[in-house]
């Protein structure tokens, strides 16, 4: 090869240097950083149809990918470390394809969160839902069921063939009796699905009769609704209980 094309090749090599250098630059820590910023934590919601519409805007979110993972990040936990200010308090399912957090897109001390299987409630269950509006003025309970549920199948199946469910479940099945008897009488399509309904707008019903909660209801400073995910297309669907 001839040395004259030597110099040619060292410059296209120090160019290609030079570039790169100016890419990596644009990459910097500081620049990350920077992309990395979060935005600034948002007021909680004070009034049940300004705390119900945050949830929803959120689920309409979950649907359609555009996530916003509100309030996650280093200077949330910082904040929340000191007090916490819920707008919401949620009674759900265990079911682990169910996350309040996630399908609401919501962040950390957003939500008062209960899980029991099939949405089952009890004195425990029950003072807890009650915690956030009692103490700290949480505007919103929604009683959560979801599609195929599989307590709610368990207990009506096992109320159905009289066959009970075998250790603890068997409280499940005695707490979901009322929401078989319901979608029983009451006919329609498929009755597991039909006692999820049931089991979400008897809740809510008994939560905002509550001797408790009914006076904060009655005067507008809480909302009960009861509603309902769906696994297949990750809407949630309002059963009851809308704050107008």
């Amino acid at each position: 090869m001839d040395r004259a094309e030597h110099p040619d090749r060292r410059a296209l090599l120090v160019g290609g240097l030079v570039a790169a250098t100016v890419t990596l630059a644009g990459c910097s820590p500081t620049s990350a950083a920077s992309s990395a910023t979060s935005a600034p934590p948002q007021a909680p919601p004070t009034t049940p149809a300004a705390a119900f519409t945050r949830l929803m805007e959120g689920n309409e979110r979950w649907v359609s990918g555009d996530l916003r993972h509100p309030d996650r990040d280093p200077d949330r936990r910082q904040f929340v470390a000191e007090k916490q200010e819920p707008f919401g308090s949620i009674l759900s399912c265990i079911d682990s394809r169910v996350p309040p957090e996630l399908l609401f897109d919501t962040g950390l001390g957003d939500l008062y969160v209960m899980r029991t299987g099939g949405e089952a409630i009890g004195p425990v269950v029950t003072g807890s839902v009650e915690y956030g509006p009692m103490t700290s003025g949480t505007p919103l309970i929604v009683v959560l069921g979801h599609q195929r549920c599989g307590a709610i199948e368990a207990a009506y199946k096992s109320i159905r063939d009289g066959k009970p469910l075998p250790g603890n479940l068997e409280a499940i099945a005695k707490a979901l009796r009322p929401a078989y008897e319901q979608a029983v009488h009451g006919g329609g399509g498929d009755p597991v699905e039909s006692m999820a309904r049931a089991q979400v707008t008897l809740t809510a019903a008994d939560l905002r009769s509550n001797q408790d909660l009914a006076p904060l209801v009655k005067r507008g400073a809480l909302a009960v609704v009861g509603a309902y995910y769906s696994l297949d297309t990750s809407k949630v669907e309002v059963l009851a209980g809308a704050p107008a």
